[in-house]
């Protein structure tokens, strides 16, 4: 992921064995947030994963919370998620992959290169 603030930039990259795309594109999310040390500030998240930014823009992920995440898959993260997400602050916008955005070009760049790293830990989330 990048994160960016007026002049300062942060990448941060990582990645599990046995896991899969959609909990990498939420767990750079949470991630992400988590890492933000003043939690006042307004923040803008950029994703290509419509899994992730539509769940959030479209509220199904309050839906499936009401639910206790019933028969749905990442219960884990997206309740890990929902325990930092403000909504008055938190803004999630959807940009093509592979497309022109360098910064998404960037995160797409440091996964691969994460997910080829020898000795990766298991994703103890994944499947439960």
């Amino acid at each position: 992921m990048v994160l960016k603030f007026r002049q300062h930039r942060k990448e941060i990259s990582g990645g599990y064995r046995r896991t899969t795309n959609n909990r990498m594109e939420l767990l750079a999310v949470i991630v992400a947030l988590e890492s933000i040390t003043d939690v006042s500030l307004p923040v803008c998240v950029y994703s290509d994963s419509k899994y992730v930014v539509d769940a959030i823009n479209l509220k199904w992920v309050h839906g499936w919370s009401r639910t206790g995440f019933k028969n749905k898959a990442n219960p884990d993260l997206w309740q890990r998620f929902l325990r930092i997400y403000d909504p008055q602050r938190h803004r999630f916008e959807w940009v093509k992959g592979h497309a022109s955005n360098v910064e998404n070009n960037r995160c797409d760049a440091l996964a691969v290169a994460a997910s080829k790293q020898p000795n990766l830990p298991e994703d103890l989330g994944y499947g439960k």
